[in-house]
């Protein structure tokens, strides 16, 4: 039988033309982080085992990869009591681990507020299902050392911009704050040991609805008292809420007596995002039982939604603690992470390629010195070219070199001796 020749399960090939494509949604977002002040740096597809265990991840250090010891003997692999205790490097599973150990390295290198861009792929031993691999790009930017507001203003800002610059209608980045979100759970009457715990069934409240996050928190014997008071403001008449980012608005969606200091903040990141979109159009709204799943968010966490899609498209939050598991003195830090693969699917850019795209299809006699004179001539004038040896039925090639980008086509024959002497014939025409 002969064996299978496909990629490994959850991981893809691109051919040619889907690749350009990728790319070209790649180079927008790229250059539109870099219009709103952000460098882009890379770190390694691996680190330190011990670093992507560390309680950093989250759910998804359960999905790393683990990457085996060099000279494993048939003793150590007895002696081992776990897995990891056979490995010692893994594939990154996200962007922002790798983020703050390079903040943490090269810290005396960087300005006191630095803005990064990573565009890089990541691996996660997903179950592989549509819009979830194994191996998937990340496009985030990070702003590490501000701990302000404004942190929080340049990242949606620049990511409300891309999203318009990739065409993509119809998104809303929905805005929380994690401390918002433990005032609120104490004023109901939740204690704070169990408010981790009690965000995990909050977390499901778009897909079990008001009723069912009260049921599976029943279930899972948390007090009756603060359960029936989230029960009856999650039931409650829905109030009538000016439209906008408002402090006002912030309130109405609360219960009463919860953290005015971060509605006051989160207010003025409304009015600020709204403000530099102008005739954009708002983006952003205030959802107030948004929660990512991510542990170590310790401020203001976001998420982009789609109307057709039943996941986000991209999210991210403020992690204070996370750079100080590795320097031993808190950084402030905020990052925004889009989902490449998810958000890829629904772009439609045109291909912006040069017309100057051309392939030299050549008679077997020419001499290849000839072929490489000719070509090299043709790239000094900035142009795109490719050799094609004649075949026996030209058509086929035509629609091949059509398909990959090309726009015309000379025939190269024994007497060709100088650009000037090709006839250069348009593929649509063919």
């Amino acid at each position: 039988m002969a064996s299978t020749v496909n990629p490994p399960r959850g991981m893809r090939d691109f051919l040619p033309a889907e690749k350009a494509r990728r790319e070209r949604v790649l180079g927008v977002i790229r250059d539109s982080y870099r219009a709103h002040g952000f460098d882009e740096i890379e770190t390694p597809v691996m680190e330190d085992s011990s670093r992507l265990h560390a309680g950093l991840g989250g759910d998804n250090e359960k999905l790393a990869f683990a990457v085996m010891k060099r000279g494993l003997t048939a003793e150590k692999l007895q002696a081992a009591s776990e897995a990891l205790d056979l490995a010692d490097l893994g594939l990154r599973f996200d962007l922002t681990v790798p983020l703050a150990r390079f903040y943490a390295s090269h810290r005396a290198e960087l300005p006191k507020v630095f803005r990064a861009i990573q565009m890089a792929p990541v691996w996660r031993a997903e179950r592989p299902q549509k819009g979830r691999y194994r191996q998937f790009m990340q496009c985030d930017i990070d702003i590490m050392g501000e701990a302000g507001i404004g942190a929080e203003i340049e990242l949606i800002s620049a990511t409300a911009a891309t999203l318009d610059a990739l065409g993509i209608a119809g998104c809303t980045i929905r805005v929380n704050d994690r401390r918002l979100l433990t005032s609120a759970l104490s004023v109901l009457g939740f204690p704070a040991k169990e408010h981790d715990a009690v965000l995990i069934t909050v977390d499901k409240l778009d897909k079990l609805g008001a009723d069912g996050v009260v049921a599976e928190l029943r279930e899972r014997a948390f007090p009756d008292e603060p359960v029936a008071a989230l029960a009856a403001f999650l039931q409650r008449p829905q109030p009538e809420i000016k439209p906008g980012f408002t402090a006002d608005a912030i309130r109405a969606a609360l219960p009463e007596g919860v953290n005015e200091a971060v509605i006051a903040e989160l207010a003025t990141l409304g009015h600020a995002v709204e403000a530099g979109r102008g005739t954009a159009g708002a983006l952003i709204e205030f959802d107030p039982w948004l929660v990512r799943g991510m542990g170590y968010y310790t401020g203001a966490i976001f998420e982009v939604a789609h109307p057709s899609l039943g996941y986000s498209l991209g999210g991210g939050g403020r992690y204070d603690g996370m750079i100080g598991r590795f320097l031993g003195s808190d950084v402030p830090a905020v990052g925004f992470s889009l989902g490449f693969e998810r958000l890829v699917d629904l772009v439609e850019l045109a291909d912006t390629q040069s017309d100057d795209q051309l392939a030299l299809v050549y008679d077997t006699e020419v001499d290849p010195a000839t072929l490489v004179r000719l070509q090299a001539e043709l790239i000094r004038e900035g142009k795109r070219v490719r050799l094609e040896a004649r075949p026996r039925k030209l058509p086929p090639l035509l629609d091949q070199l059509r398909e990959s980008g090309f726009t015309s086509f000379a025939t190269v024959r024994a007497d060709s001796d100088s650009v000037a002497s090709l006839e250069f014939k348009p593929l649509s025409a063919q």
